[in-house]
């Protein structure tokens, strides 16, 4: 019973410090209205709304026209009445009055969405699209009442545009056909509608939704898609059908199709129009992509509780691509295993050779980078990476992208060690992650991480997202220790699997999880202009003992390691852990025990890169 005591003691000193950390007025709200929790937790009134979509698309090759008719049947579970839906289409984003952060070409414009028809519970509604930007609200004819579901019905279409990014034309007869479809934006607690416009460089921010996609692809084409695939005889020949089965159940990578049997006709079956069927249910988006001549390649791997499918299409002759197949079995296994070391939650990932670099549920978008195997599978590590952060949970990458980028690069990292050695991942995620970073001094560099991602742009933009939050990661790792820093994080992805976290809800479960009072350190590197900055101070040795002062002029609380040169030619390495800083964040002090003369001693952030490594360093 006295221990019991003592813990609600700490969790209400934690609740108390909580507040300490800056929360912006309506997620301030969101607490108080009891929809979060101070514990990190969801509140006890925590709701989120959900739609289940039945859609029906086509895709004409000739044309590039993407053309459906989608229901959507909307839970308003909110506890208010809801007088307005806000419709979200992303790929307005190709419209040339669109907002972007920089120039595109001529083959990236198109004229975006055209609704041909919109219904709601039977009521057809007058609706003009031609100016409607990413997101637009349609006013209801009749309130949804809180608690109640609406039926949408919704037909349009819109053009690919030339152009290929995160979707459109890979090539003239590969398409990428990503947020395809209109969609109700997300209404939150701490926001309501969700009616941030959509740009280049923002991603994306959605509700758990259930798909069931009807794709209607010309004859000779395959569809690769996110969730289940349900009709794999009505569509496939006997002997691809075959192939295909078998690598749901083998560890050996099948050549489902090659170049030459795609471009011969034989791989589907013979109709003008083929309708491919997959089924996703409780996640954040759905996609596709579709090609009449891209190599299939196929395998699985056997989780704990499953066996996931791992397939790859892709251009013949794309080297890295070619490898793609075994990289994602190891990387599944190992992702479940070791770090996040959370099960992969799904049946399929598939990745498809193209352009973005980018992530979707259960599915990737690549460029090739054949030169350099090591890059492009810690590209492929990065994107499957994402599958826990945002999908799993589910984050606001519009305003808050640190929340999944800085854990996909955290994550990068971590398989990356074991991938390709200690060494060439630490030189990797120095050169590629850290260094153009730190050596600017200018001052967008240096903003804040909890700054909206809306708000910062450029190199401001990625450092924040991705160098400084995954720093910020790995220094409260080497805090904790991995057992304990595995844990918080359990309890973390626990609370918010299937839910929507913002950065307070991290802050609260990583420190109930962990059984500490984390906010010096959330507020050192999140709350800060701070960078990586130590210099050795003043250094004395008296008898057996050396004491050296070290100024952490930068000012973030990074782990380091104080290396002792002695005298006689040896060298003594002594790691020290970013707790050094918890009561100062701006000088310590260390005494370390010694048996010999100290010739020199040195500070090494390792990946922690200072700014200024000349005064690292300091000869007796």
């Amino acid at each position: 019973m006295k221990r019991f005591i003592v813990g609600l003691f700490l969790m209400a000193s934690w609740q108390i410090s909580a507040q300490d950390l800056y929360m912006p007025r309506n997620i301030k709200k969101a607490y108080e209205n009891g929809t979060r929790d101070l514990s990190g937790a969801p509140g006890k009134n925590y709701w989120q709304n959900k739609g289940v979509y039945n859609v029906e698309v086509k895709v004409d090759a000739g044309t590039k026209i993407v053309s459906g008719k989608e229901t959507i049947v909307y839970t308003n579970n909110s506890p208010n009445d809801l007088n307005e839906l806000a419709i979200r289409f992303v790929n307005n984003l190709h419209k040339p009055q669109s907002p972007r952060s920089g120039f595109v070409s001529k083959d990236f414009l198109s004229s975006g969405l055209h609704i041909k028809s919109f219904i709601v519970n039977g009521e057809k509604y007058n609706i003009n699209s031609d100016d409607w930007g990413t997101v637009e609200k349609v006013k209801l004819n009749s309130v949804l009442k809180s608690k109640t579901k609406a039926e949408v019905k919704i037909e349009w279409e819109y053009p690919l545009s030339v152009q290929s990014g995160r979707e459109g034309q890979i090539d003239p007869e590969t398409f990428y056909v990503a947020y395809s479809f209109p969609r109700i934006s997300v209404y939150d607690d701490y926001n309501g509608w969700d009616m941030l416009p959509h740009s280049d460089r923002q991603e994306f921010y959605n509700d758990f939704n259930d798909y069931s996609f009807a794709i209607s692809a010309p004859k000779n084409y395959v569809v690769w898609a996110t969730g289940h695939f349900l009709n794999p005889e009505a569509v496939l020949q006997n002997q691809f059908l075959t192939r295909y089965k078998s690598s749901l159940k083998s560890d050996k990578i099948i050549h489902v199709a090659t170049e030459a049997e795609m471009r011969s006709g034989k791989v589907t079956k013979a109709n003008k129009w083929n309708v491919w069927k997959f089924k996703a249910n409780n996640i954040t988006d759905f996609c596709f992509a579709l090609s009449n001549h891209y190599v299939w390649d196929a395998s699985s791997v056997q989780l704990k509780t499953k066996r996931a499918s791992v397939q790859a299409a892709y251009k013949a002759g794309t080297k890295d691509f070619e490898k793609y197949t075994e990289w994602m079995r190891y990387n599944l296994d190992w992702f479940s295993k070791n770090w996040p070391g959370v099960e992969y939650p799904y049946n399929v990932m598939t990745a498809i050779q193209g352009y973005a670099d980018m992530e979707y549920p259960m599915m990737i978008n690549d460029s090739s980078i054949p030169d350099n195997f090591q890059d492009a599978r810690l590209t492929a590590d990065h994107e499957i990476a994402h599958t826990y952060f945002p999908f799993y949970m589910g984050i606001n990458e519009t305003r808050y992208a640190f929340m999944d980028e800085g854990w996909a690069t955290t994550l990068e990292y971590l398989i990356g060690i074991d991938e390709n050695g200690e060494t060439a991942a630490k030189d990797f995620y120095k050169n590629f992650r850290v260094k153009k970073w730190i050596n600017d001094p200018s001052a967008e560099q240096d903003q804040p991480i909890i700054s909206m991602s809306t708000q910062v742009s450029g190199a401001g933009y990625g450092n924040n997202s991705y160098v400084k939050a995954s720093l910020s990661y790995l220094a409260l790792k080497d805090y904790l220790g991995d057992d304990l820093f595995k844990k918080a994080l359990h309890h973390y992805m626990n609370n918010w699997n299937g839910k929507h976290p913002v950065p307070w809800d991290y802050f609260n479960s990583m420190n109930t999880g962990s059984g500490k009072n984390l906010n010096w350190f959330f507020n050192n590197w999140f709350y800060t202009n701070n960078y990586i900055d130590l210099k050795v101070g003043k250094v004395t040795q008296l008898n057996d003992l050396l004491t050296v002062g070290v100024d952490n002029v930068g000012g973030f609380a990074i782990p380091f390691d104080a290396v002792l040169n002695y005298e006689d030619g040896t060298v003594e390495k002594l790691h020290f852990s970013p707790a050094v800083w918890e009561k100062d964040q701006k000088q310590t002090n260390l005494t370390i025990p010694i048996k010999k003369k100290v010739k020199s001693v040195q500070l090494d952030g390792d990946l922690f890169m200072d700014y200024t490594p000349n005064d690292n360093s300091k000869t007796l």
